[in-house]
């Protein structure tokens, strides 16, 4: 086990890999869901998982999966949200650096 004390930004690469782990896992629920007319996995839930940096965990799983392929608030929606997410990171480091 990494030693999280020493480098803090293992803790949120570990997060990073979770929240990810978690949205592609949860396509994956979803699709099978969908195949069976059961109950489904809310929309909202994967634009948090989104928002949270699950970006491409999701986005993948969609794509594995090929699940909510022909809605653009996905398709789209999902890659333009990870963007500006990238863009913010490198705004922040700028505005640290300076």
């Amino acid at each position: 086990m990494p030693n999280l004390k020493s480098n803090p930004y293992m803790f949120v690469f570990l997060l990073f890999a979770l929240i990810n782990l978690v949205g592609f896992a949860l396509s994956g629920i979803d699709k099978y869901k969908a195949a069976r007319s059961l109950w489904r996995i809310q929309e909202r839930t994967f634009f948090w998982l989104v928002l949270m940096g699950g970006a491409p965990g999701v986005y993948l799983g969609l794509l594995v999966f090929r699940h909510k392929t022909r809605r653009m608030s996905f398709m789209v929606g999902i890659p333009l949200i990870f963007v500006f997410q990238i863009l913010g990171i490198i705004f922040v480091y700028i505005l640290s650096r300076a």
